[in-house]
């Protein structure tokens, strides 16, 4: 089993568009590990949401996607080009039951003299058979020589 593992800088733009509301934007800048095992890529990096740490790993290949969250928020986002997706929420009150109907899922990887790629998600998610947003996620990753 052969395993590579880089350091790397990544940007981070989500964009939510939810069906009751107005249009969420954001944009974040860390530092996290690019993992390559088995043929499948994986993102890992941390960041801190209303003083609580969160660890988040991002798993893609071609046609599917998934985003494990731990630690002050615990999810479980599964992305496929071909199906609905079940994920799930942890709240205080239990795990709630999640699905993701994807529209455009893609992840480029390039090995030139850096490692560097780019994955994009946009999705619906839905929560109770009601469509609660449309969710856009564009993660920008390359290398960093230390």
């Amino acid at each position: 089993m052969n395993t590579a593992q880089k350091n790397v800088k990544i940007k981070l733009n989500s964009t939510i568009h939810p069906v009751d509301g107005e249009l969420e934007s954001y944009e974040l800048w860390l530092q996290g590990s690019l993992i390559q095992k088995s043929g499948k890529t994986f993102l890992r990096y941390e960041e801190v949401l209303d003083e609580k740490t969160i660890q988040t790993t991002v798993k893609m290949d071609k046609e599917n996607a998934l985003i494990l969250r731990s630690g002050g928020v615990k999810m479980r986002l599964p992305f496929s080009s071909i199906q609905d997706e079940h994920g799930h929420y942890d709240t205080q009150f239990g795990a709630l039951p999640i699905v993701t109907k994807t529209h455009q899922l893609s992840h480029e990887h390039h090995e030139n003299d850096l490692f560097k790629g780019q994955f994009n998600v946009n999705y619906d998610l839905i929560i109770g058979g009601q469509s609660v947003g449309n969710y856009k996620l564009e993660i920008n990753y390359s290398e960093v020589r230390v």
